[in-house]
C-alpha cells in the first residue's frame, strides 16, 4: 500500500484478470463496493462473491434489481445505480474508458472525480486511460497488465466456415436475429446475447453455449464489457452502430474492447470480420494486436452539484460547463431532455414549488426511458408518476397492479416477449425505489416474478427460434466421441438420443425433409454413426426373410415389406438380370454384399419358378440343328415370337422337330408361335420386366390387367410391347394372342373369299360387340363391309289342341340350346368377358324368344308386320400388309396363304401351288363367276396329348 487512503489506476487490454483481481481486494477487506458497467456483468460478480461469502452479506443493486440484506457488506453495483454515503473500506469502479461514452460517460467521469473507498480505491480499464487519469487524480498509482494470451487477426470469414466456438457481433437487434438464423441452418444454432435481455434470460443463453449445446455466440457490444467466455474466435458482422443520435464507425479501442473477448486465460484468440463487414484496415487490425491505441484526452462530463431551489435552478445547474480543460460538457441525456419537457407544464411548474418537490420530480426524470416508445408517450408516463406521488406520496396500488398485471402474458413472439419485459424493467424500476409504493416488498416480488416468467418465455422462444436441439445434441455427444443410441420404431422412424431425425426407409436414410444445408449433413452423419448396429440387423433380417416378404416392381424396382431394397439391371442374358442394391455407403460392404447376394437369389429363383418351360427348352440336349437354333429364338423372345419375325425359320423345321419343340409346350399359332403357359399373369409381368431392361427403356410400360380378352391397343407404346404382354394389335384392341388363335381356327371354317358373317361364337371370346369386332377383323387384314337388311322375323305353325302357341314351346328349347352351347364355350376360355353371351343373343339371326313379346300374338302376315332394319358386317380376306385391311380397289384374289394351307404346313408340311397359292389335291371345286370355294373336312391329325389345347381340339373334331 501506498499512504492510507491509496488510489490505484489497474490499466491493460482485455483478458488481463483486472476484474478478478478487483473481486480479490475486495474480499481481502471488512466491507467493499465496486461498480460494473452493465447488469448482466453485476449479476455475474454478484453470483460469485455470493458463493464465496454468502447471500447474507452481499447486496446487488441496479437500476431493476435491489436485493439488499440487513448485514450487507459488499455491494455489487451497477455504476449508475452505486450509493452514495455508504463509505466502504474498497471500492472499485471497472471498464473507467466509459467516461469517454457519449451517452454514459458523465456518470463514469463522477465516479473517477468523486467515488472513493475509505482505505482502497481501483479504477480498471484501458491503458488510453492513463494520461487523463494522472491529470486529474494525480495521487493515483498505476499497474499496468499484460494479457495472458495473444490475439490474432484472421481477416474476413464466411459464416458458413466459421470455426466452433466463435461470437458474431452486431449491432442492431435485426442484426443479430438474421445472423442468427442463417447459423442455425448452417450449423445447428447459436445462443443470443444482448444488453436489452433481462439478466435471467442471458444467463440461459450464455449456459447454452457454455455448455456446449451450441457452438456458436450472436451478441451486441454487450459481451465486450467484462462477461468472461469461452470464445476462441470474434468475428463483425458490421463495424458501425447506432450511438443514439446517428450512425457512426467504431473506433479502434472499441473494436479491440470486443474483439480482446476470443482467446481466455492461456488460449489464444482469433478476430475478423463476416457479413458485409469489410476487412479492416492494417493499420487497424495492426493496433488492435499490440493494444497500442490513441489515448483517450476529453472525458464527457455533467455537474453532480445539484440545486433544486426550482426547475430553472436545476436545469442550469444541469447546464453547468465544466471547468477543467481535459473535462467536455455531456450532451442533453434522456432525463434532462424528460425534466425541460415537463418543466414547460404550467401544471407541473405550480407543483414544483418547493426543493423536495423539485427533486421529486428530479428522481422521476430518471426513470430509463427502457420501452424506447417515443419521448411524447415516456414524459407522459413520467407525468403521471409524479403527479400520483406529489399528491399522495406513493403510485396507488390498483394502477400499479393495472401496468403489472396487463404485461403478465407469456404467449407471443420474441418481439412481443421483449417488449413486455422492457415495460416491465420500467414497473421494476418503481418498485425499487424507496418509498414510491405501498408494500414494497410485495410489488419488488411481483414484478420480478413477472420478469422472470417473461424471461423464461424469451429464453424459450429464442431457443426454438435459433437453436436446433436435435442438431446441437447430436454435435455435442459427436464432439465428446461417445455412443449415440439410435432407435428405429416400426414405422420406420429413426431417434438419435431421442430425437427425431428422419426415417429408414430399408437400407437408406432419409433424414427430416425439415432440415437444411449443413444442418441436414450433420444429422445424417450423427444418424448414420448411430445406426450402424441397425444396418447390420436389417441385413440379417432380409437375409433370413422368405421370398414372400421380396417382390419386384413393374418399374424394376426390388421391395422388401414397403421399402425399396434396390433394382435390376441389364445383365448379358435378359433372362440373368443383375441385382443394385439401395444400402448407404455408411453401412458398410459386408451390408451391401449381403443384401445383394439375397436379392440376386429372390430374383434368379423367381425367374426359375415362372419361366421354367423356357428354361428346360434351352437345356434340352435332345435339341439340335434347326430345333435348336429355334429354341434359342424361343428363349431370347422370352417365350413368344410374332410368327412374322420368324417365318423362314419355321418352314425349315421338319416334322420332327416340330414335335420335339411342342413337347415343351410351344404352340405354333398362325399369328404368334408361343408357349401358352407363359401367358399367365405372374410370368407376363415378369416377361415384361426383363424386356424392358434387355431393351434399356427408360420408363417400363406395365402388363395389362389380367384376365382381359382385349385391351385399348394405345399409343406411344415401344415397338414389341404387346407381343411381350401377351397380345397382338389389330385396329383399335389389341386382342390376346391365345384367343386370336381360337379365333383363327374359326375363320378357317368360313369361306374367306365369299364373304362370312360373325357368329356368335366368334363374339363370345373376343368380348366385344358387332362394330368393335368389325374394327378387330380389319386390322387383322379382313376387309369388312357395313350392311343393312330387314330383320327375319319367325312365323309360327298353326295351333293345335294346346291353347298355347308352338312356336312358343320351340323357341324356347331353341334358346335354351343356344345358352348351353354358349356356356360350353366359356367354359373352354374361361377368360371370356361374362357380357359376351349377351351379345350373342342380340346379334344371333335365328329364332329368339326375346323377338317376340308374351303379350302378343305371333302374326303370320309378313306384308303387315312392321318392317325392321338390322346392321350386318361381311368379312372377306384383304391381305395381312401391315396388319390393316387392304386399300379400296385392291384385288381381293391376292392373298399370302389361306387358313387352311397354314394349317396344313404347319401340321403336314404341304406346300402350296405356286401358281394359286393354294394346295394342291382333291376336295376343291370352283361355281361360276362367283369363285365360291368349298372344302371338305380335312383328314385330322393325331392329337398330342400334351398340347394344352387338346381337349379344346378334340372338341372340335368331334362337332366336325
Amino acid at each position: 500500500m501506498v499512504g492510507e487512503r491509496q488510489i490505484t489506476a489497474v490499466l491493460g487490454p482485455t483478458n488481463t484478470g483486472k476484474t478478478h483481481y478487483a473481486i480479490e481486494r475486495m474480499l481481502s477487506y471488512p466491507t467493499g463496493m465496486i461498480g460494473l458497467p452493465l447488469r448482466l456483468l453485476a449479476r455475474e460478480v454478484y453470483d460469485r462473491i455470493v458463493t464465496a461469502r454468502g447471500p447474507s452479506v452481499v447486496a446487488l443493486v441496479t437500476g431493476e434489481e435491489r436485493i439488499v440484506p440487513p448485514r450487507a457488506k459488499y455491494w455489487v453495483c451497477t455504476v449508475e445505480a452505486m450509493p452514495e454515503g455508504i463509505g466502504p473500506d474498497f471500492l472499485a469502479v471497472d471498464e473507467v474508458q466509459l467516461c469517454a461514452d457519449p451517452e454514459r460517460g458523465h456518470v463514469f467521469t463522477d465516479r473517477l472525480l468523486r467515488a472513493r473507498g475509505t482505505q482502497e480505491t481501483l479504477f480498471l480499464g484501458s491503458d488510453t486511460m492513463r494520461a487523463v487519469i494522472s491529470e486529474l487524480v494525480p495521487e493515483v498509482y498505476f499497474i499496468r497488465r499484460e494479457r495472458m494470451s495473444e490475439l490474432t487477426y484472421s481477416g474476413a470469414r464466411k459464416i458458413s466456415r466459421m470455426p466452433a466456438r466463435s461470437a458474431i457481433v452486431g449491432f442492431s437487434v435485426d442484426n443479430v436475429y438474421a445472423v442468427a438464423e442463417l447459423i442455425r441452418r448452417q450449423k445447428g444454432g447459436a445462443a443470443v446475447v444482448m444488453g436489452a435481455l433481462s439478466p435471467r434470460t442471458r444467463n440461459a443463453q450464455v449456459e447454452l453455449y457454455q455448455n456446449g449445446d451450441v457452438d456458436f455466440l450472436v451478441a451486441t457490444d454487450a459481451i465486450g464489457m467484462g462477461l468472461n467466455l469461452d470464445i476462441d474466435h470474434v468475428a463483425f458482422s458490421a463495424l458501425s452502430k447506432f450511438d443514439g443520435r446517428r450512425m457512426r464507425p467504431l473506433a479502434p479501442n472499441e473494436l479491440a474492447q470486443i474483439a480482446g473477448r476470443a482467446g481466455r486465460g492461456m488460449n489464444h484468440g482469433t478476430f475478423g470480420v463476416t457479413g458485409e463487414a469489410h476487412p479492416l484496415d492494417g493499420a487497424v487490425a495492426d493496433a488492435i494486436m499490440a493494444h497500442r491505441f490513441t489515448p483517450i484526452r476529453k472525458l464527457n462530463w455533467r455537474n453532480s452539484r445539484l440545486e433544486f431551489g426550482s426547475i430553472d435552478t436545476l436545469i442550469g445547474s444541469l447546464d453547468a460547463a465544466p471547468d477543467a480543460s481535459l473535462l467536455i460538457k455531456a450532451r442533453e441525456a434522456d432525463d434532462l431532455l424528460a425534466l425541460k419537457t415537463l418543466a414547460a407544464q404550467a401544471e407541473i411548474r405550480a407543483r414544483t414549488n418547493d426543493v423536495s418537490s423539485v427533486k421529486l420530480l428530479w428522481d422521476v426524470c430518471r426513470i430509463p426511458d427502457f420501452r424506447g416508445i417515443s419521448h411524447a408517450e415516456h414524459t407522459n408516463l413520467l407525468q403521471g408518476i409524479f403527479e400520483f406521488l406529489h399528491e399522495s406520496g406513493q403510485v396507488p396500488n390498483d394502477w400499479m397492479a393495472r401496468q403489472v398485471y396487463r404485461l403478465d402474458r407469456i404467449e407471443g413472439d420474441i418481439d412481443a416477449l421483449s417488449k413486455r419485459l422492457a415495460f416491465i424493467r420500467t414497473w421494476t424500476y418503481v418498485a425499487q425505489r424507496k418509498g414510491w409504493i405501498d408494500d414494497e416488498k410485495h410489488w419488488r416480488d411481483e414484478t420480478r416474478a413477472v420478469e422472470d416468467r417473461l424471461s423464461d418465455a424469451l429464453h424459450e422462444r429464442l431457443t426454438q427460434r435459433f437453436v436446433d436441439r436435435r442438431t446441437s445434441v447430436l454435435l455435442r455427444r459427436l464432439k465428446q466421441k461417445e455412443a449415440l443410441l439410435a432407435e428405429v420404431n416400426d414405422k420406420g422412424e429413426v431417434t438419435v438420443e431421442g430425437e427425431f431425425v428422419g426415417r429408414l426407409e430399408g437400407f437408406r436414410f432419409s433424414a427430416d425433409k425439415s432440415d437444411s444445408g449443413r444442418e441436414a449433413k450433420t444429422l445424417q452423419q450423427a444418424a448414420l454413426q448411430a445406426l450402424a448396429p441397425q444396418f447390420h440387423l436389417r441385413a440379417d433380417r432380409i437375409y433370413n426373410a422368405p421370398d414372400t416378404e421380396i417382390d419386384f416392381t413393374e418399374q424394376g424396382g426390388l421391395m422388401w415389406g414397403e421399402h425399396a431394397v434396390g433394382k435390376l439391371v441389364a445383365g448379358a442374358d435378359p433372362l440373368k438380370p443383375i441385382v443394385e442394391a439401395f444400402v448407404d455407403d455408411e453401412a458398410g460392404t459386408e451390408v451391401a454384399q449381403k443384401v445383394q447376394r439375397r436379392l440376386q437369389h429372390f430374383i434368379d429363383r423367381k425367374i426359375a419358378a415362372l419361366f421354367e418351360p423356357l428354361l428346360s427348352l434351352s437345356r434340352d440336349e435332345e435339341l439340335i440343328g434347326l430345333a435348336r437354333g429355334f429354341a434359342f429364338r424361343m428363349t431370347e423372345g422370352l417365350g413368344i415370337l410374332p410368327r412374322g419375325e420368324v417365318a423362314d425359320d419355321v418352314k425349315q423345321l421338319d416334322q420332327d422337330a416340330r414335335g420335339l419343340l411342342r413337347k415343351h409346350g410351344i404352340r405354333f399359332g398362325q399369328f404368334t408361335i408361343f408357349m401358352p403357359l407363359l401367358l399367365k399373369p405372374a410370368p407376363t409381368r415378369l416377361r415384361l420386366v426383363l424386356w424392358s431392361l434387355s431393351c434399356g427403356l427408360q420408363e417400363f410400360p406395365e402388363a395389362p390387367p389380367p384376365g382381359l380378352v382385349t385391351v385399348p391397343s394405345g399409343d406411344g407404346l415401344p415397338r414389341g410391347y404387346h407381343a411381350m404382354a401377351g397380345y397382338r394389335a389389330a385396329g383399335d384392341r389389341a386382342i390376346r394372342i391365345d384367343m386370336l388363335e381360337r379365333l383363327a381356327d374359326m375363320l378357317r371354317a368360313e369361306d374367306s373369299r365369299g364373304g362370312f358373317e360373325a357368329t356368335a361364337d366368334m363374339l363370345s371370346i373376343t368380348g366385344m360387340t358387332l362394330d368393335q369386332f368389325a374394327n378387330l377383323m380389319g386390322g387383322l387384314g379382313y376387309k369388312p363391309e357395313k350392311g343393312e337388311r330387314e330383320k327375319v322375323k319367325l312365323t309360327a305353325p298353326a295351333a293345335t289342341d294346346s291353347s298355347e302357341p308352338v312356336v312358343e314351346v320351340e323357341l324356347a328349347m331353341d334358346n335354351v340350346v343356344e345358352k348351353e352351347s354358349l356356356k360350353a364355350n366359356a367354359a373352354e376360355a374361361p377368360s371370356v368377358n361374362v357380357a359376351a353371351q349377351d351379345q350373342t343373343e342380340v346379334v344371333s339371326a335365328s329364332a329368339d324368344a326375346n323377338e317376340f313379346p308374351e303379350s302378343a300374338d305371333v302374326s303370320t302376315d309378313t306384308e303387315a308386320s312392321e318392317k325392321e332394319l338390322e346392321v350386318f358386317y361381311k368379312f372377306t380376306w384383304g391381305g395381312r400388309q401391315n396388319n390393316r385391311a387392304p386399300r379400296r380397289g385392291t384385288p381381293q384374289g391376292r392373298r399370302d396363304q389361306s387358313a387352311g394351307e397354314q394349317r396344313k404346313k404347319d401340321n403336314k408340311g404341304g406346300k402350296p401351288s405356286a401358281k394359286t397359292g393354294k394346295p394342291k389335291g382333291k376336295g376343291f371345286r370352283r361355281d361360276g363367276g362367283n369363285k365360291n370355294f368349298e372344302a371338305r373336312p380335312p383328314k385330322q391329325d393325331k392329337i398330342d396329348p400334351d398340347n394344352p389345347f387338346a381337349a379344346a381340339l378334340m372338341g372340335l373334331t368331334k362337332k366336325d
